[in-house]
């Protein structure tokens, strides 16, 4: 089937979700979960498969390391990476819709090479001014972590420190649960978001570009 939105049953069933995170209710809404969020998630996913083949995230939550974790996972969410390097994502959950694009996580080669071309002057004030851009444009600039300090060989008064303690570099935006969700009008709402972004994927795909380390895991 072709992507139609997502149903506002998806948004009930993750606020109940965070409500009951049990064995029980999970047991009781599987059907459920498969109808109105699994399911139209892969056919958003579809819709954009320009972008590429699409991972699903499962639903449960790996408890091996971890015994705080509730074990399902209150959002549905999906990632795939360009060849580039680039990737990009979105999820579902009680918050509505969120999605980003960029670098989330840097292994440790991108991250020497995303270092050394912030700290360059001129590819550096290009990134600058790439970001600056996409914050005023109301994305919301992120990564999986950073330094709390400037790493070492890079002085703490950097003029783009903050650039360079960051471990990726991703631009998203929170949609919320506008009507629109529940359109087909969600898919084009996300590609416009990605597109957006295009400039600062460009630089990271010709300064950083793919690690040839074994993955860390995925962005999201």
């Amino acid at each position: 089937m072709s992507f139609s939105g997502i149903p506002t049953d998806a948004i009930v069933f993750y606020e109940q979700l965070e409500a009951d995170n049990s064995k029980a209710f999970w047991e009781a809404n599987k059907a459920r979960f498969t109808q109105v969020v699994r399911e139209p998630a892969e056919e958003l996913a579809a819709a954009l498969a320009d972008y590429g083949d699409f991972h699903m995230f499962r639903p449960h939550n790996d408890l091996r390391f971890s015994k705080n974790k509730p074990p399902y996972k209150t959002h549905q969410g999906a990632y795939t990476e360009s060849e580039g390097g680039a990737g990009f994502y979105f999820h579902i959950s009680a918050q509505g819709l969120m999605c980003g694009t960029g670098y989330y996580s840097m292994a440790k080669d991108q991250l020497e090479r995303f270092r050394a071309a912030v700290d360059a002057e001129h590819t550096g004030a290009e990134i600058e001014s790439i970001v600056a851009d996409l914050s005023k444009r109301k994305y919301s600039i992120g990564a999986i972590d950073e330094l709390k300090t400037a790493p070492r060989g890079y002085p703490k008064d950097h003029q783009r420190i903050e650039l360079i303690r960051r471990k990726g570099l991703m631009a998203s935006k929170e949609f919320g649960a506008p009507k629109w969700l529940h359109t087909k009008q969600a898919a084009a709402k996300i590609r416009d978001t990605w597109e957006g972004a295009r400039a600062m994927n460009e630089w990271l795909d010709a300064h950083v570009g793919p690690s040839t380390l074994e993955p860390d895991g995925f962005f999201g």
